[in-house]
């Protein structure tokens, strides 16, 4: 097992405005895009003595070199979690962390060079803050060319402030909260393969906690471009939907009432969700509409198979 290796003999040097923060960083194949994270949180405007970064292997192949990448990083500190799924890795990261705020990002994404400062500043300034959730901005790899799928993600993907708001969680690509209140709300269901976010967030709120949309705490997350992208994502969205779901289920009618409402609503919600993408803003094309409308109802027809295999016996996807 890797463990912590510096920051052994920190001072928390911790003042109202600039608490110790704890990064955390579930990695699982991704060694090339965590460098680019890491460098980014290495160039933090927050002060340099009062934050850590926990980087949590989750099983990655032995030639990602895990370890040596994180091992570039002054703030960098390695672990390992061999229980497959983010939310078990997670969770593996805040039994190490020192920090009285922990924030949350992925190996995938690009925090922005004040994000740590913004996102304290506005867990701070709220009372009774339970949960930040701030801004995942969507890039592509061609802005002049996108691809029908990089459209899609684009209108589509890490919409924080309607989850905030709408649903009350914000997805951990992007997520600052208070170690105590990690405390009293419990740690991420670490069964879960997808959608633990949404088990937590709907846990703090339970509590009275506040959850805030943080435009200015950004970090940037490149938009899948391909349908193998997208369908692997899919697959493992319907995963965990479906199994936080089943896991509160008491009874073998209740878990075929769910299986069966799901695939009715699957298969039903293109229709249903043609009007909002016919009324969204963003979209200024007719042509572009209807492409994310094909693509929207391509991803619900995924989960709705993929709720079919699980139901007869198949396992959840992790990737």
């Amino acid at each position: 097992m890797i463990e912590q290796t510096n920051h052994e003999n920190q001072t928390m040097m911790d003042s109202p405005s600039n608490p110790f923060v704890s990064v955390i960083i579930p990695v699982f194949n991704d060694s090339e895009r965590l460098k680019i994270c890491l460098e980014a949180l290495e160039n933090q405007t927050y002060p340099k003595t009062l934050y850590e970064v926990i980087v949590v292997d989750n099983g990655s192949d032995k030639d990602q070199n895990i370890k040596e990448v994180v091992a570039q990083f002054s703030h960098g500190i390695a672990t390992y979690e061999g229980t497959p799924g983010s939310y078990a890795a997670r969770n593996k990261g805040i039994s190490l962390a020192k920090g009285e705020v922990i924030a949350f990002t992925d190996a995938d994404c690009i925090p922005a060079p004040d994000w740590i400062e913004k996102g304290v500043k506005t867990l701070l300034q709220v009372p009774n803050c339970g949960m930040v959730a701030g801004k995942i901005e969507i890039f592509v790899r061609n802005p002049n060319q996108l691809t029908i799928v990089e459209l899609y993600e684009k209108v589509t993907s890490f919409q924080q402030k309607k989850y905030i708001e709408k649903h009350k969680f914000g997805t951990t690509a992007n997520v600052f909260t208070f170690k105590d209140v990690i405390e009293r709300v419990g740690l991420f269901d670490g069964n879960l393969k997808s959608s633990g976010d949404f088990e937590w967030g709907r846990r703090v709120a339970s509590l009275g906690y506040r959850q805030i949309y943080a435009d200015e705490a950004c970090v940037a997350h490149p938009a899948r471009y391909s349908f193998a992208q997208l369908y692997k994502k899919s697959v493992r969205v319907a995963g965990g939907i479906y199994e936080g779901q089943i896991q509160k289920c008491d009874s073998l009618l209740d878990k075929n009432k769910l299986f069966l409402r799901l695939i009715a609503e699957y298969f039903t919600c293109p229709f249903w969700s043609a009007y909002d993408i016919f009324i969204d803003s963003s979209l200024k094309r007719v042509d572009n509409k209807l492409k994310v409308y094909c693509i929207m109802s391509f991803v619900r027809y995924i989960w709705a198979f993929e709720i079919i295999r699980l139901k007869f016996g198949g396992t959840v996807s992790r990737e």
